[in-house]
């Protein structure tokens, strides 16, 4: 998923991401047989983060010009669609969406930046059974302002990510074959729950509830939340069940939080096993041992998975 790209010449990627306290930056290298290798994990604080001296800062400590570069939009600032696939040739494609989305977005039309991704139908299918995809779509204002920005740091960047895929990114490393798989994260904004399955994305899933909150010592608002993270969960688990009956899940990964009583929580409560996620399971971080903590893990793992970006032809 990328709003636009850039040629370049570079193999890894630099990830940079805006968080109200400050910017991390991370950068992955990958190999072939071995786990991606965390180069640098660097947070700088700042406030406000989107500082083009703090970019410019980063940018020579962290060599930006050697590696592809991407940032991440938050949350609110782009929205996330299933539709219809429409039946065009792919050169239409995007025109044909952009069309579809016209009374749907909160925004005008003309304002927007739209990239599509598509979600596999069922092999089995009949042929031209209608199947679903992914829009996503952000205002020119911004996507302009943050080109503007990067180009005020002096860094090239090649590409615009959201945290689905980049979540996505991660939990296609740790799918078991022929079986779907979902994650859990949350963050400053939320939580988020990804479902994929053969690298591929089916279902995203926003959760009313933020990382300070499940980090809320009383007892009485921890349990409040989280019945509201199962309630969530089983209801979308059935949705996807119903929609994609093709895809079996196998289980719930639970990114690092930093939170105690989750995992317990939700393994007591929903019908599928829940694991909690370790980043070393699926990173080499020797070069990182400042990510050894869970909370450290929290504040990177969105970073880290769109720095697992690969580039592959677009729709």
């Amino acid at each position: 998923m990328r709003f636009f790209s850039r040629e370049t010449k570079k193999q890894d990627w630099l990830t940079l991401s805006f968080h109200s306290d400050g910017v991390c930056a991370a950068s992955v290298q990958r190999s072939p047989n071995a786990k991606p290798k965390v180069l640098a994990a660097a947070f700088h604080p700042c406030q406000p983060s989107h500082s083009p001296e703090l970019l410019e800062k980063l940018g020579r400590e962290l060599r930006a010009a050697q590696h592809h570069c991407s940032t991440l939009l938050a949350g609110g600032e782009y929205q996330l669609l299933s539709v219809e696939a429409p039946n065009v040739a792919q050169n239409e494609l995007k025109t044909a969406v952009r069309w579809r989305l016209k009374d749907m977005l909160d925004f005008h039309i003309d304002d927007a930046t739209i990239d599509v991704l598509d979600i596999p139908a069922d092999k089995n299918a009949a042929a031209g059974r209608p199947h679903s995809m992914f829009a996503v779509a952000a205002r020119n204002s911004l996507i302009e302002s943050r080109q503007g920005l990067f180009e005020e740091g002096a860094i090239g960047l090649s590409a615009i990510d959201i945290p689905e895929m980049a979540q996505r990114n991660i939990a296609a490393l740790l799918e078991q074959e022929g079986r779907g798989l979902a994650m859990l994260s949350f963050d400053e904004e939320g939580g988020l729950l990804t479902i994929s399955a053969g690298g591929e994305l089916y279902l995203s899933r926003r959760i009313d509830v933020n990382l300070a909150q499940l980090l809320d010592p009383n007892p009485n608002s921890q349990h409040i939340y989280f019945d509201k993270i199962t309630l969530e969960l089983q209801r979308s688990l059935d949705h996807f069940d119903r929609q994609y009956h093709f895809v079996s899940v196998s289980r719930l990964l639970l990114a690092p939080t930093g939170a105690t009583g989750l995992h317990e929580f939700l393994a007591q409560n929903l019908y599928m096993p829940v694991e909690v996620l370790n980043l070393a399971d699926v990173f080499d971080l020797d070069a990182a041992p400042d990510l050894a903590t869970a909370e450290a893990q929290q504040r990177f793992f969105l970073t880290l998975g769109a720095a697992l970006r690969v580039e592959a032809v677009v729709l």
